[in-house]
């Protein structure tokens, strides 16, 4: 049996804007008003998710979300028609209009968190989706993000789907940009380990003072017990709160981990050093190679700015690991420094591969933000739904379905265009037809 890691990538939906929704989001709230191009964003996206798939990866598509999402605005108290209730909320609650309008859903590394078949007690791989409670515009996204998993990983043999955690700030739960799962090999029993922000029912326990912390280790300890995990193989991390306050909002922009390597900053948590015993000790023989990169060589805001932390690590068919990171991180000399010297440092990193997704950046998401990882056998690859799985095929298609559907600027006035509904809505309805979804929306029940 062969085992590996897919990435699942988010497309980019129609309605990609930069409204600012996500405080504590340094490159969201700094990027605030300014013209997107949806169009542009999803050629990005799929653009990088084709070359890992030339690069040998197993790579898939997620769709995105219905917006602009009619049916919270209904639930909301607005009425009439869908024009009316578009025009109504831009004028009564242009704040809330900008929340059901977002394509926050492309960064699929906050859809959900994924426990391997290799670790879990029924043997089965378990998806929980995420509920994202910290924010207006994502907290309308699990009920769909489920849909849509179920519609992708679509067989009860192989996988368990959960319902998302109860919606309240103690289950704060943020999907995989606060879990990585370290391992030998892909098809070993790994390591989970699930970064939090704070202890919601421990007042005492350290927290951010300016940023919220959306992870709680309640909400870890929730998924764990969900997916079938034992004490022995995972981690509970805290992550450092004067980190967050400088605008690490998830664990994914200080931290990033792939089989035996974990790669973060020195800043990135609490207890360090305690922790790695413990993840060490409960890796087993093997090594774990804890990268550390020194403030000195790169500071928090560099990090932050470059998203030299939310890049992908990945291993190549030939064996050796690879960063896939934005340009941003070319463009940002201390970073750039640092990868060119990262790989002749002797660690299981041997290449950095960059890709343009400013689109994505710009909304304060870089390639770790756009991707689900699912470690998977090959049986339970052949178990998912084909027609999401990346090709020559599918790359083409969707290039050509994006043409047809995108606008090229969108302005967050342009969020009150009642054509917008209908281009987005028609959009959507060809793309479930394409990847063979079903009707994983509200306006196609």
């Amino acid at each position: 049996m062969k085992h590996f890691e897919a990435n699942f990538d988010g497309l980019v939906g129609p309605t990609h804007n930069y409204a600012g929704l996500s405080f504590g989001n340094v490159a969201s709230f700094s990027n605030a008003s300014a013209v997107s191009d949806p169009k542009s964003a999803a050629k990005q996206g799929l653009k990088k998710a084709k070359a890992l798939a030339d690069m040998g990866m197993i790579q898939g598509m997620l769709a995105p979300q219905e917006r602009p999402d009619l049916h919270t605005l209904r639930r909301i108290g607005f009425s009439g028609t869908d024009a009316e209730i578009l025009n109504k909320a831009a004028k009564e609650a242009p704040a809330l209009l900008r929340a059901c309008c977002s394509a926050s859903s492309m960064w699929t590394a906050n859809a959900a968190t994924v426990s391997p078949s290799a670790d879990t007690q029924d043997g089965k791989l378990h998806f929980t989706p995420a509920n994202l409670v910290d924010k207006l515009h994502r907290s309308i996204e699990p009920v769909t993000t489920g849909n849509i998993l179920a519609a992708t990983f679509n067989n009860s043999r192989y996988f368990n789907h959960h319902q998302h955690l109860p919606e309240h700030s103690s289950f704060g739960d943020e999907g995989a940009a606060n879990h990585t799962r370290l391992c030998e090999n892909y098809g070993n029993a790994g390591v989970e380990l699930f970064v939090y922000g704070q202890e919601a029912t421990n007042p005492s326990a350290p927290k951010p003072q300016k940023y919220p912390a959306r992870q709680t280790l309640e909400a870890s300890q929730a998924i764990a017990r969900l997916h079938g995990l034992s004490e022995e193989n995972t981690v509970y991390l805290p992550q450092n709160p004067d980190v967050i306050d400088q605008g690490v909002f998830h664990n994914d922009v200080i931290a990033v981990g792939n089989q035996n390597v974990l790669f973060y900053h020195q800043q990135a948590f609490l207890d360090t050093q305690n922790k790695f015993d413990e993840i060490q000790q409960k890796f087993g023989d093997s090594k774990v190679h804890f990268i550390e990169v020194p403030t000195a060589k790169v500071s928090i805001q560099d990090a932050v700015k470059s998203y030299l932390f939310n890049t992908q690590i990945i291993t190549l068919p030939s064996g050796e690991m690879a960063i896939i990171a934005p340009t941003n991180c070319q463009e940002n000399p201390a970073v750039f420094a640092y990868l060119n010297e990262l790989v002749t440092l002797g660690t299981p990193i041997k290449q950095v591969n960059y890709f343009d997704v400013k689109q994505s950046m710009q909304n304060g998401g870089g390639p770790a933000c756009l991707r689900l990882r699912v470690a998977m056998n090959d049986m339970e690859l052949a178990a998912v739904n084909q027609n999401t799985l990346m090709n020559d095929a599918l790359f083409t298609r969707l290039n050509t379905w994006v043409d047809k559907h995108y606008r090229d600027r969108l302005s967050v006035d342009d969020l009150a265009d009642p054509q917008l509904i209908i281009e987005s809505r028609t959009a959507l309805d060809e793309l479930t037809q394409i990847m063979k979804l079903g009707s994983v929306y509200q306006f196609q029940k």
